[in-house]
C-alpha cells in the first residue's frame, strides 16, 4: 500500500515539472519564519549513517522543517506540499539503511511511521491545519528518535516543546532556530513553548 501511495506523489509531483518547485510560505505570522535550511555549521554533520546516508538524513531533516515552518503559518495547502516531499525524502532514506548494515534496521519502523503520517497529511483538507497537527506530532517523534538513535551531531537542531498542545497533553518538534515558533498553535501562541536538547 505505502509502494501505491508513492507512485501517487511522484506521478504527482512529476506533473508539476521537472524540477522539485521550492516550498512557499504564506508570511500570515507576525514574525518571518527563518529559513527552513539547516544551518551550515564551522564542521561538518556526522552521523553513524556515515557519507552516505547522512546526507539523505538531512534531506528528510530539511523538508521536515518545510512541513514545520507550514504549520507555523497554519497554511495548508503548503503543508499538503511540503508532506509530500517529506514522504519521498524518507523514503530515499529507507532505501539506503535497506541496503546498510543490519544496525541501521531499527530506524525502519520510525521511517515507515513518517511516511504513513506524511501521506496522511497530504491527504487531509483542513484549512485550519488542526488535523494535520495531529500526524505532524507523530512525524515529529519519530524523527527525533531517528536522530537520538543516528547519533547526529553538529547539525544547529533543537528540540522543543509545548506544554499546552493538544489540550494541555504536551506536543514537541524540532527546529534550526533555538527561538519558538509554534507549529501547534501558529500565530496564536507563536512563542509559546521552550528548547528541550539539542544536537549542535
Amino acid at each position: 500500500m505505502r509502494s501505491i501511495y508513492l507512485v501517487l506523489v511522484v506521478c504527482f509531483l512529476a506533473s508539476c515539472g521537472d524540477e522539485t518547485p521550492p516550498i512557499t510560505h504564506h508570511h500570515d505570522i507576525n514574525k518571518e519564519v527563518k529559513s527552513n535550511e539547516a544551518k551550515t555549521p564551522a564542521t561538518p554533520i556526522t552521523s553513524n549513517l556515515g557519507s552516505e546516508g547522512t546526507p539523505k538524513l538531512m534531506g528528510v531533516i530539511n523538508r521536515y522543517y518545510d512541513l514545520k515552518n507550514a504549520m507555523v503559518a497554519t497554511n495548508a495547502t503548503t503543508a499538503r506540499d511540503a508532506a509530500q516531499h517529506l514522504t519521498l525524502a524518507a523514503d530515499s532514506l529507507l532505501t539506503v539503511i535497506s541496503d546498510a548494515a543490519t544496525s541501521h534496521t531499527a530506524l525502519k519502523p520510525y521511517l515507515d511511521t513518517i511516511i504513513k503520517k506524511t501521506i496522511m497529511i497530504a491527504a487531509v483538507t483542513d484549512a485550519t491545519c488542526e488535523k494535520q497537527r495531529v500526524s505532524f506530532e507523530a512525524v515529529s517523534n519519530n524523527l527525533y528518535r531517528i536522530l537520538k538513535e543516528t547519533d547526529i551531531k553538529n547539525a544547529g537542531i533543537y528540540h522543543e516543546f509545548c506544554p499546552m498542545a493538544f489540550n494541555d497533553k504536551g506536543a514537541y518538534w524540532l527546529s534550526n532556530d533555538p527561538d519558538i515558533k509554534n507549529p501547534y498553535f501558529g500565530k496564536k501562541m507563536l512563542e509559546c513553548g521552550e528548547v528541550i536538547d539539542s544536537m549542535k
